[in-house]
């Protein structure tokens, strides 16, 4: 062990070995040089053990067989520049660092991690849950069927899953070297690192860490790696504190679209919002030309042949001025849905307090929202007296002069994606909540909710400290300096606006056919090609709903895994369908 420990020494202080000096190594150890390259598939694609190809040619010729669709890694590549010079054009060093934890420098942790356990994926439900997830995350799907057999080396996986609701909020694969190629170094590896978007369970991370050291430290393993991208300064962050140390070694990977920011760099379209991006990214699969207008309004112009289409986000030239205007004007919303026939709450616009105060006293409860307005912005729910009403409306004043008052309804609240007047996409939205671990404040516990979320998000997500968050907060008989109990789970926001902290849960599969017709005609009342409607419902697979609102840019990227980018594109571009 100390020998191995000291060879480790060495490349943590940049002493990286030659090809021929780890061969050398690797035979004082037992293992012969004429060994096959080791390779371990783990369901996305393969990592190739760069420092038991002894000839680097071999490896540059393993990376071009790369089969479609999936990513390839060569890691601890001692010698890249001799493996690049062999298909430099298709190959590329790869930007990330690798780092190291020794377990003799581990420290346990010095807090339980609560509300969550870990376990190995097992099912056929726990290899979807992964996938909606690492989806979530821009990380490719795990196809099971394709990893390395464990008795030969092959990943483990490991998800964590919520004590309360049973949902998977995070996962990690773990790799033993000594297995997989017996490492003379005794080592593991780390990969894969996923925290759900809307986990609101804190420390979720760390504790899959911990979790995978402690595994392989019960099984007499000296160390753990990692690989993490150059810029993500919160993973970063994360394993400092745990104790890892940068590795002299290197990654190589082959030129595909996945990988394609990592080698070209990034360009315009990286500044794009999620809501843009996720477009864009399709367009480009399908070799669509894409020019970038404006970024940070999220403009671009799309062209294929002699058809050009300029896009906002999902708003492009196929909405109408008049059919954006029925959706932003939520009074004219609320007409034209009522004269199609629709279910919709009783709504006026707001006057003197003597006129409001009538309308709250006729439907107990009302919700306060602006004319014209978007993300939530200025959104007041299940207001019950007259204060809070009248403060309500000055609230909402600062986005319209125009206010209006609608009949609050008690139930789920309901995003349905309809694109070319087909329902693609459906989601109960969950207004931001936060869970106590008996030692956070509030305060503390929503600031850490909205980091995971405006990570998550590309910043588009965190929950605002505002008069409405605090306002739910002391409703509830607490304020931002109480520390929640073990286990309590508290609303912050009582509008499911992923905006201010809002999250989704898919339901388009179990969506009632009364629900699917409701939408289908709300958007030909609206002629609108691509719009996002939001009902109340009790349940998704019940007939009953309310009409709330329509949008005429509703933000595709929130609604993994179905295919809403595609279907946009699509209508966008007939012709480009099937070539992607």
């Amino acid at each position: 062990m100390q020998k191995s420990q000291a060879y480790g020494q060495r490349l943590l202080r940049g002493q990286t070995p030659t090809y021929e000096r780890l061969q050398q190594r690797l035979a004082e150890d037992g293992k012969e040089e004429s060994q096959a390259p080791v390779t371990l598939h783990c369901g996305w694609g393969r990592i190739l053990i760069g420092h038991t190809y002894s000839d680097p040619a071999d490896l540059a010729a393993d990376l071009l067989h790369e089969q479609a669709g999936e990513r390839d890694i060569a890691l601890y590549v001692a010698a890249p520049h001799q493996v690049l010079a062999y298909a430099p054009q298709q190959l590329f060093l790869d930007p990330s660092d690798t780092s190291r934890i020794w377990f003799t420098d581990y420290r346990p942790a010095r807090r339980s991690f609560r509300g969550f356990g870990i376990r190995r994926a097992q099912s056929e439900a726990d290899w979807k849950a992964i996938n909606c997830l690492y989806q979530s995350r821009g990380m490719l799907p795990v196809n099971p069927e394709l990893c390395t057999p464990r008795e030969e080396g092959g990943p483990v996986y490991w998800l964590a899953e919520d004590d309360d609701s049973g949902q998977i909020i995070g996962s990690v694969m773990g790799i033993n070297h000594h297995k997989a190629f017996n490492d003379p170094e005794n080592g593991s590896s780390l990969w894969c690192l996923a925290v759900a978007p809307s986990c609101t369970r804190p420390g979720v991370g760390e504790a899959l860490v911990r979790h995978l050291i402690e595994h392989y430290m019960g099984r007499g393993l000296a160390y753990l790696d990692l690989s993490v991208l150059h810029d993500n300064k919160q993973a970063k962050a994360l394993y400092a504190k745990l104790g890892f140390r940068d590795l002299q070694t290197f990654t190589v990977k082959r030129k595909n679209t996945f990988n394609q920011p990592l080698f070209l760099g990034p360009g315009p379209e990286a500044e794009l919002n999620p809501y843009a991006r996720i477009i864009v990214d399709e367009a480009r699969r399908r070799g669509i030309e894409i020019t970038i207008d404006d970024t940070e309004a999220g403009l671009f112009t799309l062209t294929q042949g002699g058809r050009k289409v300029r896009c906002r986000e999902s708003l492009s030239d196929l909405t109408s001025a008049v059919s954006m205007t029925l959706c932003q004007d939520k009074s004219l919303t609320h007409r034209t849905l009522a004269r199609a026939g629709l279910k919709l709450p009783a709504q006026q616009l707001a006057g003197s307090p003597e006129d409001n105060a009538a309308f709250l006293e006729k439907h107990g409860s009302v919700v306060v929202k602006p004319v014209d307005g978007e993300q939530g912005h200025g959104v007041s729910v299940d207001l019950r007296n007259g204060q809070d009403l009248e403060d309500a409306i000055a609230r909402a004043s600062q986005f319209d002069q125009r206010v209006l008052l609608e009949s609050f309804h008690p139930g789920l609240d309901l995003r349905i994606v309809v694109i070319g007047y087909e329902v693609v996409a459906a989601a109960i939205r969950r207004p931001a909540e936060v869970v106590g671990d008996g030692s956070h404040t509030i305060r503390e516990l929503i600031e850490g909710q909205s980091r995971r979320r405006q990570a998550a998000t590309g910043g588009e997500s965190r929950i605002p400290m505002d008069d409405e968050t605090r306002r739910c907060i002391t409703d509830a008989g607490f304020d931002y300096d109480s520390v929640l109990p073990q286990g309590e789970h508290l609303a912050v926001r009582r509008t499911a606006n992923l905006h201010t902290g809002g999250t989704l849960d898919d339901v388009t599969e179990q969506l009632h056919p009364d629900l699917i017709d409701a939408a289908v005609r709300a958007a030909r009342a609206l002629d609108i090609p691509v719009v996002g409607l939001d009902l109340m419902v009790p349940a998704a697979d019940q007939p009953d709903y309310v009409f709330i609102e329509a949008n005429e840019r509703v933000g595709l990227a929130n609604h993994h895994p179905q295919p809403t980018a595609e279907r946009f594109v699509d209508l966008l571009f007939p012709l480009s369908h099937g070539t992607h």
